[in-house]
């Protein structure tokens, strides 16, 4: 089984390179000239894309072919007193560097909408930020020039002191979601409510792929061992959502977010890096039934967890993992 690691958004390791500068909504409304306020807001947009480049070009150079976009790339840019402003056009040039390279180089990008994104939600206008803000990722994806192998993952949402009705109301609003927003999405468990069995029947109900985290299973379970689930969360790579705009292409394989508890006391806050050995005991459990996986590590140390981690795996070299390159093993059952 081939895994390649990727990590999130931001870069330990080079300097100066944050993809996530910010504009608060104060200090725009406080700029006199509106159109000046908005090329500020571009400028600064701007420059975080320029800096996703760079974080490119340094995981190309070190062959981390999955990487998550700051969602923070555009600041403002769902906020209400400003649906006149299109910044995906005024920066086309930019997104369209972005996604030239990630297209040039064959690389996995995704996004991670924030948790203010629910659909499961009773309130209507909860529901319709929620979909701005799905429409606005798809946007940023679109302006790249990147078909729907690029995803967002998202949450089930709160179960508001019902959890079937939570689940029957973000079925029926991802159902009717446009399918340029659906064929985008994937949907992963939960460390508190919508565990890895819950999440999986809705991905199997809407047939949208599920991303495992299996440190949210390992504080959240009925009792299941995350290889009790894995066949049927493979299964639903193969749907049509999956594998979307995937012509000519190998289809995606399934993708897995890994980290590790940041303490005994804080179990579901996450560590600086990446405990091997459970991570390494899952691939081992599934790599007789699975070709490829894709993990994305979700420690707070970014690329530098990565490179730890890797360092850490080649002291099991030898012993059924075989180190391909940088950000890739092959672990063999």
């Amino acid at each position: 089984m081939i895994v390649r690691f990727g990590y999130v958004a931001m870069s330990t390791v080079v300097k100066n390179a944050s993809p996530s500068k910010t504009m608060t909504y104060k200090t725009f409304s406080g700029l006199s000239d509106r159109a000046a306020a908005i090329r500020r807001l571009e400028a600064i947009s701007a420059e975080n894309l320029h800096n996703t480049l760079r974080l490119l070009r340094h995981n190309e150079a070190n062959d981390i072919k999955v990487y998550r976009f700051s969602s923070k790339l555009l600041p403002l840019a769902t906020h209400e007193a400003l649906v006149d402003w299109d910044p995906y056009n005024a920066l086309e040039a930019s997104f369209k560097a972005v996604g030239d390279y990630v297209k040039q180089h064959r690389m996995r990008v995704s996004f991670h909408p924030d948790h203010f994104t629910v659909l499961s939600t009773p309130r209507p206008e909860v529901l319709q930020s929620s979909i701005r803000d799905l429409c606005h990722h798809v946007a940023m994806l679109d302006a790249m020039g990147l078909d729907a192998r690029a995803k967002n993952n998202i949450h089930v949402g709160g179960a508001y002191g019902d959890k079937q009705s939570a689940a029957g109301r973000f079925k029926e609003n991802v159902a009717s979601l446009p399918s340029r927003i659906k064929q985008r999405l994937t949907f992963e468990n939960d460390d508190k409510t919508f565990n890895a069995p819950e999440t999986l029947a809705l991905c199997e109900s809407l047939g949208i792929p599920m991303v495992l985290d299996i440190h949210h299973q390992w504080v959240n379970n009925e009792g299941e061992q995350p290889t009790d689930l894995w066949p049927r969360i493979m299964n639903t790579w193969q749907s049509p959502f999956a594998q979307a705009d995937s012509q000519g292409e190998e289809p995606l394989p399934p993708k897995i977010h890994a980290s590790s508890p940041k303490s005994m006391s804080d179990p579901r806050g996450h560590a600086d890096h990446v405990n091997v050995s459970p991570l390494l005991d899952f691939l081992r459990s599934i790599a007789a039934s699975t070709d490829r996986i894709d993990v994305m590590l979700e420690a707070k140390l970014k690329d530098g967890a990565l490179f730890k981690l890797m360092e850490d795996l080649r002291q099991y070299e030898g012993d059924g993992v075989h180190i391909l390159n940088e950000a890739c093993v092959r672990i063999v059952p």
